[in-house]
């Protein structure tokens, strides 16, 4: 069944998403701040027209500070029975901050965020980690399985945020050590090829070597094989790191190689080059680097 749809924020990741709702049938509306429009999808002049008689609002946003404003705006042009989805990746406590204002106001919520990149966004393949209610996330799920290509319920308003955080922590950790370790296996020696090879069927499989190799030439085709242009920037590395540590502070939770990661991502974008860089760029940096 067509259903009305207000999109907010259609960057590399809302753009596609709420275009392939489009395609589905679905009558969607979007609007971002800086003009961007997407292919199928009606422009609304301002953020109220984009939500007010929509069935379901979805939003991409860059940080809970601004998905804060942004629902502060919304919730009071959204009608009782709404559904509201939010696909950004932010901090835990927005995540609740805005499910339980939307609750307050007799509206379906959903803390949605994603895995699967701008590729995955194109592809219709994300994956969606959410949280909220079994009533929230069964309306949702008909949405979801046309943005992707799977959607968990992980628990309550916040789950879904704490999923993608801690998917994105591993992450992060073990594509350092995977870069680390072509690094070392170049300094003795050791043919990339032969190193992939062994390590992707044995003890040393992870989804940073055998889906995303650092290698260029090396595995799968990855951002390496294009100069490291970014599918997933380092800087959106180093931001979903940050949420990992103040998660991981307001939980007390001690998460040593999360916060190493951070500092080494921290060091990489904002001391180094490796801004508007792949993530997996992290190869490049420790092949220039010595011990010590």
């Amino acid at each position: 069944m067509s259903m009305k749809i207000g999109f907010i924020g259609l960057g590399n990741m809302g753009a596609p998403m709420a275009s392939n709702l489009a395609k589905a049938g679905h009558q969607v509306t979007g609007f971002d701040v800086a003009g961007t429009t997407a292919e199928g999808v009606a422009a609304a002049v301002d953020l109220e027209w984009a939500v007010k008689g929509m069935d379901v609002v979805i939003t991409m946003l860059p940080n809970g500070s601004i998905l804060r404003q942004v629902a502060a705006q919304a919730i009071p042009h959204m009608g009782k029975g709404t559904l509201f989805i939010d696909c950004s990746t932010v901090d835990v406590e927005s995540a609740k901050n805005t499910s339980e204002a939307a609750e307050d106001e007799g509206i379906l919520a959903v803390d949605a965020p994603v895995s699967g990149g701008i590729g995955g966004a194109a592809g219709g393949t994300l994956t969606f980690m959410a949280g909220g209610s079994e009533a929230a996330f069964a309306k949702a799920k008909p949405l979801f399985d046309i943005m992707g290509q799977k959607a968990v319920h992980c628990g309550d308003a916040g789950a879904g945020q704490a999923a993608k955080i801690c998917n994105n922590m591993i992450l992060g950790v073990t594509m350092i050590a995977t870069c680390e370790a072509f690094a070392l296996a170049d300094k003795l020696g050791l043919d990339r090829q032969k190193m992939f090879d062994v390590v992707s069927t044995s003890s040393g499989y992870s989804w940073s070597m055998n889906a995303y190799c650092p290698a260029p030439g090396v595995g799968p085709t990855s951002p390496a094989d294009n100069g490291y242009a970014p599918g997933f920037a380092a800087e959106l590395m180093l931001k979903d790191l940050g949420l990992s540590q103040q998660a991981a502070e307001m939980a007390n939770a001690d998460t040593p190689m999360g916060e190493m990661a951070r500092t080494l991502y921290a060091q990489f974008v904002e001391d180094e080059d490796g801004k508007g860089k792949d993530f997996s760029a992290m190869l490049p940096r420790f092949e220039k680097r010595n011990r010590g």
